[in-house]
């Protein structure tokens, strides 16, 4: 019953919080793509007291562990971005594995932020969440409309039920648990693994190795027609944080830059911008994914956050790390 009357009454005085510069914060997932976004971000603002665990030092699927973990460190806002990720391949392939990692990732981080009396949680989700053939672009509403795309249901039905802890928790004991859904991310510290990365990285480790080889061809999966939004993951830890600060609501709110571009157009600009001067292979014989994925940023556009990097200026961001970012995969 305590446990109970803590989120219940402080809910009014958890709304208007935001993070002081001297709050303790915690990063889970601090060394991946997101949350090492996040950390770079919230240092360039003037954050300081960041909290963060090495998978080796905390494995986030130990119950016990997290409790642990959350008792003596006491943060006071966590961003909740440590996942198991991977592009269709990975997913299809390790399917058990995605759904048991993120489920207790998720489950016991929020759970012991509950427990705990964190101020705030933010969930990171993924727009995998919505249906195949969702309605595009996509609002909020979406959720839980139709059929999950089958190549990736697994990590996407642990990401529902990431959101579904955040609302419930908020219902049922006031606790302000947010959560964010991204769009597809690329940026520094990505997976170049071309088992398991995603199509950004994938192609630009493709392009340019064929041309360090000089290889008259690239392969692409798929035909190269599905559409496809990109964010820069920089541009996500904004939102992030300003979400963090600014929101309070139960209804997760979407991320994204609110363009499309084809799986051929990606490929053909970074063969152009790398300079591969032979050509690309489309392989039918892998699946294309969802043919259409583009996130209605309205709501958090209203709310006054916008994003600032484009793809042109992302991918040339990208290559003139690329060598650096490659050779941590070779």
């Amino acid at each position: 019953m305590q446990e109970k009357l803590f989120g219940v009454g402080n809910l009014e005085n958890l709304k208007n919080q935001k993070m002081n510069k001297t709050d303790r914060i915690y990063i889970s997932g601090h060394n991946g793509m997101v949350g090492s976004a996040i950390i770079r971000e919230l240092k360039s603002e003037g954050y300081e007291n960041l909290i963060t665990k090495n998978s080796n030092e905390l494995d986030l699927r130990n119950q016990n562990a997290v409790h642990d973990f959350f008792e003596k460190e006491k943060p006071d806002f966590v961003f909740l971005v440590a996942a198991k990720v991977g592009g269709i391949l990975a997913n299809n392939t390790f399917r058990a594995d995605f759904l048991y990692d993120n489920l207790m990732i998720e489950a016991n981080i929020i759970h012991a932020s509950y427990l705990f009396k964190v101020k705030k949680l933010l969930f990171l989700g993924s727009s995998c969440v919505y249906p195949k053939l969702a309605k595009q672009p996509m609002s909020e509403d979406e959720l839980l409309s139709g059929f999950l795309e089958p190549t990736n249901e697994p990590y996407a039905i642990a990401k529902i039920a990431g959101i579904k802890l955040c609302e419930t928790f908020h219902d049922q004991y006031g606790c302000n648990f947010i959560s964010a859904m991204p769009t597809n991310l690329y940026g520094p510290n990505d997976n170049y693994d071309l088992k398991n990365s995603h199509i950004i990285p994938a192609l630009l480790r493709k392009f340019y190795e064929a041309k360090q080889h000089n290889l008259s061809e690239v392969e692409v999966w798929g035909d190269g027609s599905p559409l496809r939004e990109f964010l820069h993951v920089n541009d996500c830890a904004s939102a992030c944080i300003f979400l963090m600060n600014n929101y309070t609501y139960k209804q997760f709110v979407n991320v994204g830059s609110g363009e499309e571009k084809s799986i051929k157009e990606v490929a053909e600009t970074i063969k152009q911008k790398i300079g591969f001067q032979g050509r690309i292979d489309y392989n039918t014989t892998y699946p294309n994914g969802t043919p259409r994925k583009l996130m209605d940023v309205s709501r958090i556009n209203k709310l006054g956050w916008e994003y600032q990097i484009s793809f042109e200026e992302g991918i040339n961001q990208m290559i003139a790390i690329l060598e650096e970012e490659v050779q941590k995969f070779q």
